[in-house]
């Protein structure tokens, strides 16, 4: 029988600072359509048309258009189509998605001065992933070896247990390393590597001297996803002659994003299967961040209703904590590997901060029966910036201040990897009587990932150091299809939206190497086709007072 080895992962030059990953921390910096009914079935398209308290968070002068008071809330289903089941993953799922308030008073006779608050679910992380594929001379721990083989980590035997202070040494890499390549186990006769580590810190077979890994037919890969990005947004706006509207709104995020994976490989050596090995990853990440957004609406003709807004949003300042807890199962022949069975899991903290945002909005209505609003916005993801906490020091009055910087090798990878995305929305309201409205809306946002982009795991980073999983998708543009109604009774407000919007992806399962010298060491992989195709059901009641 196998040994089983339990590993917990030592810190990178025994340090207690980290820093994450490009493609982990990349789906924290966007934000979904999501808000009031009356705003996600326009499409979002409000920024220049105001008067709702979706636009706290986007166009802060939108809330400066309101003559009365106002309280509402929204909940609704999400549901993921075609996704196919994985663990304990439910398809649908009732959401908590709005809340807030604004007091709006007269600072003069044509002028207002508001103050609001609003709760948005800004990023919803209910998603199931699934993918499959074929291997052909390629694997994951075939990875793991040939970044060893190649020198972007070397290996030291202690205590009967492979480590190393390069900072592109992953979890992932120290169980395949510990577990399947039977390093430490060179004497037994019944390993067919007869694996040792040589004194320049690399498996190899001792007979051929050849790096020591085991090609995979095929894998099959699940991911689920929980939790969500909570969004509270706090106001304060007005108007100057109903001609020229301004706001301000400084917002505090609160992040909760679970994970689970499950990842296999049908191993082979040569032409002999010799079973799989599957890697089972955990992982949240937990924190808040704070922004500052401003914006201001104007009617650049005073006879005239049609409206023009900018707005500017600050990068997203976050402190977080990740954590996980990820399992290598070895389920192959008895003579392959040292281990059944390998465990690692880490916590640690790091800053992640998210680009600027800008945007121009057009707005105008017709009578009191027709709105039409557009709205473009960009925002650059190539300036996200993962950062190392370096500790603290205290100043002459004793005061404790946290310092960082700046973790420049994964800053080049998002560089490569992500780009600028361009945002644009179009929505349409129309009233065919008093209190009856139909809305139509679209919303259009261009890929964040280069097409060539990839998640690098030989980096000489705390990102690569302290990753679990290899998997990465290239996710292309977002289309988001939306409708709805509303009708006014008295003081109250019901509103009805629905959302269809799809994201189609490239998954791949590890980087892709290549061996200039030796094509029998390239490990390469296809991209697999995926899509996140959601439906999403939203209704509001709102009252005015």
């Amino acid at each position: 029988m196998k040994k089983i080895l339990s590993i917990m992962t030592a810190a990178m030059l025994g340090t207690a600072v980290s820093a994450q990953e490009t493609y982990d921390n990349a789906q924290l910096a966007t934000k979904d359509l999501n808000g009031t009914a009356r705003y996600v079935g326009m499409g979002g398209a409000m920024e220049a048309l105001g008067a709702d308290l979706s636009t706290i968070g986007t166009n802060p002068a939108g809330i400066g258009m309101f003559r009365r008071s106002m309280v509402a809330g929204s909940f609704g289903f999400n549901s993921q189509q075609d996704a196919k089941s994985f663990g304990n993953a439910n398809k649908t799922n009732m959401s908590f998605d709005q809340a807030g308030f604004v007091y709006s008073m007269r600072s003069g006779r044509h002028s207002m001065l508001n103050f609001g608050f609003n709760y948005t679910k800004s990023k919803n992380f209910d998603q199931i992933l699934t993918a499959a594929g074929r291997l052909n001379n390629a694997s994951q721990n075939k990875l793991s070896a040939m970044k060893n083989a190649n020198g972007v980590y070397t290996l030291q035997d202690k205590n009967n247990g492979l480590v190393s202070n390069s900072g592109a040494y992953s979890q992932a890499d120290y169980l395949y390393s510990n577990v399947l390549f039977n390093h430490y186990d060179a004497n037994n006769p019944n390993d067919p590597n007869n694996a040792t580590l040589t004194d320049k810190g690399v498996i190899v077979n001792q007979t051929t001297g050849l790096p020591v890994y085991y090609n995979a037919t095929g894998y099959d890969f699940g991911r689920s996803t929980t939790g969500y990005i909570g969004q509270y947004d706090f106001n304060v706006s007005g108007n100057s002659n109903d001609r020229f509207y301004w706001g301000f709104t400084v917002g505090i995020y609160d992040v909760h994003y679970n994970g689970s994976s499950l990842y296999s490989e049908s191993l082979v050596d040569g032409n002999t299967a010799i079973g799989d090995v599957a890697m089972n990853d955990e992982r949240k990440i937990t924190g808040t961040g704070f922004d500052v957004k401003a914006g201001l609406i104007f009617r650049p003709a005073e006879e005239s209703p049609f409206r023009i807004g900018l707005y500017v949003h600050t990068p997203t300042w976050y402190d977080l904590t990740t954590r996980n807890y990820t399992v290598l199962d070895n389920k192959t022949s008895e003579a392959y590997g040292s281990s059944d069975y390998g465990k690692s899991s880490e916590s640690y903290d790091f800053k992640f901060y998210t680009p600027w945002r800008f945007g121009v909005s057009l707005g105008h209505t017709v009578g009191n029966y027709l709105a039409l609003g557009a709205t473009y916005e960009y925002a650059d993801y190539t300036t996200n910036d993962i950062r190392v906490n370096d500790g603290g020091e205290v100043d002459y009055w004793g005061n404790y201040y946290e310092t960082s910087s700046r973790d420049e090798a994964m800053k080049q990878n998002i560089k490569n990897s992500l780009k600028g995305v361009h945002t644009v929305k179009l929505g349409m309201e129309f009233k065919p009587e008093k209190n009856f409205a139909v809305r139509l809306g679209y919303n259009y946002q261009s890929a964040m990932y280069n097409k060539n982009g990839f998640k690098d795991g030989s980096l000489e980073s705390y990102g690569t150091y302290y990753a679990s999983t290899t998997d990465y998708t290239n996710w292309k543009d977002t289309h988001r299809f939306t409708a709805g109604v509303g009708y006014n009774y008295g003081k109250f407000s019901f509103d009805l939206a629905y959302q269809y919007s799809q994201t189609n992806g490239d998954f791949y399962p590890f980087m892709s190497y290549v061996d200039n010298s030796e094509p029998k060491f390239d490990n390469v992989c296809d991209a697999v086709k995926v899509s996140n195709k959601r439906n999403q059901l939203l209704f509001t009641v709102g009252y005015k007072f």
